[in-house]
């Protein structure tokens, strides 16, 4: 496969902006966003109005049982086979026009991940098979030489899944739990055109990735990337290294992951994904944690790690357990860990998200790595605290700021649900107050824009000034999750002006930076 270009732009060199939309929100013929025409109108989009960054969600493929949550997903190293374009395979001849037709509703202001799943999974079936019967393979083999490490494991995962889907991977037959070489090899064998068929797909995805990410690196854009930090136990990570979690002999774990309550969720949230156990992947030094970000700097610029605090100190519960609250605080070896990261990657763009409540050390680790942190401007005002770091005055140069995340209200659902009088007092000490929400958004747009953080990511959302119906994510909620798309009138009235405008007065435009900052060698 053709290889990316490096990023376009060292890593928080100077002020700069962009947005955040994630690859399932974009408008699409077929359901779901993805990696077709309208993803390349979006770049081109930023690139006008003088962004430096589209901030994106995992890509990895979520477990259904997840509800379309890219932060629980069958692989931490796989694409998602639902964000491949359907369109760009008609073009390759792999698909016909008629088969695109019957497609689920393309106006559906909400994913429906079992009709999308249905639709779409059918089609990438058929498509597999007829390049499996094409004899120019020499890219597919390229792709699978350079991906082999958790492809293999990964194709022959979700097949076996397939076979029992009704059971856990931990009640599979033992020596397929346990991956035992001769049932691995039988299995290898028997199922070779199933398993292929998902190698297939996974060459799809990242064939379609790839091209987009060297379109935007070309032109100056750079892709800001999310890694979850742990894994489904569902997943093929799990099940091909079960020995870096914390399962006992019959592959279940002996603990799981959350946190404590915060500003997210009052009693905090039980996540239940496998804990790793450090010791084994100390011992092994930390490979499969090397593989991982090595995989994610080939197809991001930038990555920011969810739950940061997690590599300095994880939230224990133990199991049986059926609240959060119960856990305890566990140190993880995050010297050792980032020795062996930074080893392998001396150039390290990573965002540690530090959300929430962190302690001095987690704090002292992100400095010691020079990690960017994030800031988000809707905590600024629930308190009185004179020391919230979220304020506009304490904020901290080297830092992403936000209104919101994935994870908070657009910011016209913030002001018309969560803008108390009390809430509303403080905001206004930082700008004018307005009865009209729609028009209060540009205003607090504006707020984050002038942040002495050096990056600033706006939510796409708020460029429309939507309410909270277009809301990614509720934290400890399943309902609706995940889902909002972005209607093509929306996409077409997305305010790129407004977004121009504020970068320019922030100097955080590109163009504005380059007349700034010349070039040194010029």
């Amino acid at each position: 496969m053709t290889e990316s270009p490096p990023p376009p732009t060292e890593f928080q060199e100077s002020r700069n902006s962009g947005v955040l939309l994630p690859i399932f929100s974009l408008p699409s013929r077929f359901g779901i966003g993805d990696l077709g025409a309208y993803a390349y109108r979006f770049a081109d989009s930023l690139l006008d109005a003088g962004q430096t960054y589209w901030q994106v969600l995992p890509l990895n493929p979520p477990n259904p049982r997840a509800f379309g949550s890219p932060y629980d997903c069958y692989s931490n190293f796989a694409g998602n086979p639902l964000l491949i374009d359907l369109a760009t395979l008609a073009e390759e001849g792999l698909l016909t026009k008629d088969e695109l037709e019957n497609a689920p509703d393309p106006s559906a202001v909400r994913i429906d991940y079992g009709q999308v799943t249905r639709f779409k999974m059918d089609l990438l079936a058929v498509a597999s098979a007829r390049f499996a019967r094409r004899d120019e393979q020499a890219e597919f083999e390229e792709f699978y030489r350079q991906q082999q490490y958790w492809l293999d494991d990964y194709a022959l995962f979700m097949v076996l899944t397939a076979e029992y889907p009704e059971l856990s991977w931990t009640k599979w037959p033992t020596g397929l739990r346990d991956r035992e070489p001769a049932a691995l090899a039988d299995a290898r064998r028997s199922l070779a055109a199933a398993i292929e068929h998902w190698q297939i797909l996974q060459y799809f995805f990242f064939r379609q990735w790839r091209r987009l990410k060297s379109y935007c690196n070309e032109k100056g854009l750079s892709i800001f990337g999310d890694m979850p930090i742990y894994s489904n136990l569902e997943s093929a990570d799990v099940w091909a290294n079960s020995e870096i979690y914390q399962l006992d002999q019959d592959r279940r774990p002996t603990a799981v992951s959350g946190v404590p309550p915060d500003y997210f969720s009052p009693e905090g949230q039980l996540w239940g994904n496998p804990l790793y156990d450090w010791h084994e992947l100390e011992r092994q030094g930390f490979r499969w944690w090397v593989e991982r970000i090595g995989a994610l700097f080939e197809i991001f610029d930038i990555v920011r790690i969810d739950h940061f605090r997690g590599l300095v100190q994880y939230w224990e519960v133990p199991v049986p357990c059926d609240s959060a609250m119960h856990g305890s605080w566990r140190q993880a070896p995050t010297q050792a860990l980032f020795a062996a990261l930074k080893s392998a990657f001396p150039r390290f763009p990573v965002v540690a998200e530090d959300l929430g409540t962190i302690t001095h050390d987690v704090a002292q680790a992100r400095d010691q790595y020079q990690l960017p942190g994030m800031l988000v401007m809707q905590f600024a005002f629930v308190d009185d605290r004179a020391d919230n770091p979220h304020l506009p005055q304490n904020h901290r140069e080297n830092s992403v700021i936000y209104f919101g995340t994935h994870d908070n209200n657009t910011a016209r659902g913030w002001l018309e649900e969560e803008c108390g009088d009390a809430v509303r007092e403080r905001l206004s000490r930082h700008v004018e107050f307005t009865e009209d929400k729609a028009e209060m958004v540009p205003r607090l747009l504006e707020l984050v824009m002038s942040s002495r953080a050096r990056t600033a990511i706006v939510c796409a959302q708020d460029l429309l000034a939507l309410p909270s119906r277009a809301r990614i994510n509720v934290p400890g909620t399943t309902a609706d999750n995940w889902s909002w798309r972005m209607s093509v009138t929306e996409f077409e009235t997305i305010d790129w002006e407004l977004l121009a405008a504020l970068s320019r007065r922030s100097g955080r435009h590109i163009a504005a930076r380059n007349i700034a900052e010349p070039n040194p060698s010029n």
